[in-house]
């Protein structure tokens, strides 16, 4: 089957994990009845700390509380789920920045560590610097085979860099997710722009799962989450409500199909130069 549904979520998490719980699975329950076979959560959906030193104390394993009940609720509404979270480390240092697709029976299928680091110093806006309290990943994650197809697993950052989208289109991704956390000013200038570029240069479907709103006196974020499709228009948009909310789209693979039948991008692609000598 060449048609099915995909959601995105957009909620605003705080340093309470066990509420953002409850919003991440009544999201699910939410996407399950609109008949979605696959649901996409923003970054970071099982906490934004408040403090310096909740980053560390409150990540947990992939075999944690969190993530036990998300692929629980997987299994018991037969959907798919995409999850940005706080990975534990095995050496109990700076955990990772994870994405984590599960299948509809409750097994993670997937997980991807985010490989490029958020860091910003703009005048009169945000200052940060992902890198001290979080571990960079190490690899790019294969392309899953899942309801919307081949999927890729990207995060948040990793939008600006074009070169891992390539990557996983070249290993057949039909679909990217950029599940994010972005602050209000570059959303604002950049968000829209740099997933339908994304989209346009790939020939995928994009799925940008963001938070949105006040998440302590400290920190806000732009939301604005959706599905862009392969020829770059944006088919499901998440109002501008702060409340927990999700948008619904139908994704065709056979118009992706389409579409890289009618513009072959990456038949053109000169992997002799580019590839070949590392540019």
């Amino acid at each position: 089957m060449n048609r099915v549904l995909a959601s995105i979520a957009q909620f605003c998490a705080t340093d309470l994990v066990s509420a953002n719980l409850s919003t991440c699975l009544s999201l699910i329950k939410e996407g399950a009845s609109r008949k979605a076979a696959i649901i996409f959560f923003p970054e970071a959906s099982d906490y934004i700390a408040s403090h310096k030193t909740q980053i560390l104390e409150y990540a947990q394993p992939l075999s944690g509380t969190f993530l036990s009940d998300i692929r629980n609720a997987a299994k018991t509404y037969n959907i798919w789920v995409s999850i940005g979270i706080h990975e534990k480390a095995e050496d109990g240092n700076k955990p990772y920045n994870s994405n984590i697709l599960i299948n509809n029976s409750g097994d993670i299928v997937q997980v991807y560590r985010k490989l490029h680091l958020f860091k910003v110093d703009i005048d009169d806006g945000p200052r940060l610097s992902e890198s001290f309290h979080i571990a960079e990943g190490s690899k790019i994650a294969s392309p899953v085979s899942s309801p919307v197809g081949k999927l890729g697993l990207a995060i948040c950052y990793d939008v600006r860099f074009p070169e891992l989208s390539s990557a996983l289109r070249r290993l057949g991704a039909h679909g990217i997710t950029y599940p994010s956390v972005f602050t209000e000013k570059t959303g604002a200038a950049h968000w829209d722009i740099l997933l339908r570029a994304r989209a346009i240069e790939t020939q995928t479907y994009i799925y940008a799962a963001a938070q949105i709103g006040n998440h302590n006196s400290k920190r806000s974020s732009y939301g604005n989450s959706m599905i862009v499709d392969p020829w770059g228009t944006i088919i499901a948009k998440c109002s501008s409500t702060l409340e927990p909310t999700i948008a619904t789209a139908e994704i065709n693979l056979e118009y992706l199909e389409l579409v890289r039948k009618q513009l072959p991008v990456f038949n053109s692609k000169r992997a002799d130069i580019f590839i070949e000598n590392n540019y």
